[in-house]
């Protein structure tokens, strides 16, 4: 099993889902512009495993980066049918890695931004203090 796939497909969502919208206007005036069905696709596709799946299949697609890798093989081979089967499985095994990379830098941040302000509140605390004194 390979996390490369998983990875660089974070990556891509914590980008254009998270930190885009957020890095001045003009991606926002871009989203908005794009005609009603594209804005209401990347409104939709705000979930981890939503988009992490479609991220997935335009990586294998694009660049060939898998998740299953050449370890995975179906007991039978008829390309037809076979290649479309492990494209979508490795899609959604990406797409479950994506999801739980997602959950866990969640549950990361809260306590880390949690423990900056706290910081930042004692270095100020002790700023007026010394001021006082």
């Amino acid at each position: 099993m390979d996390f490369s796939a998983a990875l660089v497909g974070l990556g891509i969502y914590l980008l254009i889902w998270e930190k885009l919208p957020e890095w001045g206007t003009w991606f926002n005036r871009m989203i908005a512009s794009l005609p009603g069905p594209l804005a209401k696709l990347y409104e939709d596709w705000r979930c981890p495993y939503c988009s992490g799946f479609w991220i997935a299949l335009a990586l294998h697609g694009l660049v060939g980066m898998t998740t299953l890798g050449e370890a995975y093989r179906p007991a039978f081979e008829t390309a037809w049918l076979t290649t479309p089967m492990i494209w979508f499985l490795d899609a959604l095994a990406t797409a479950t890695l994506i999801l739980i990379g997602k959950l866990a830098l969640s549950a990361l941040s809260g306590p880390a931004l949690k423990g900056h302000q706290m910081t930042a509140e004692f270095k100020k605390a002790k700023t007026v203090e010394a001021e006082n004194a």
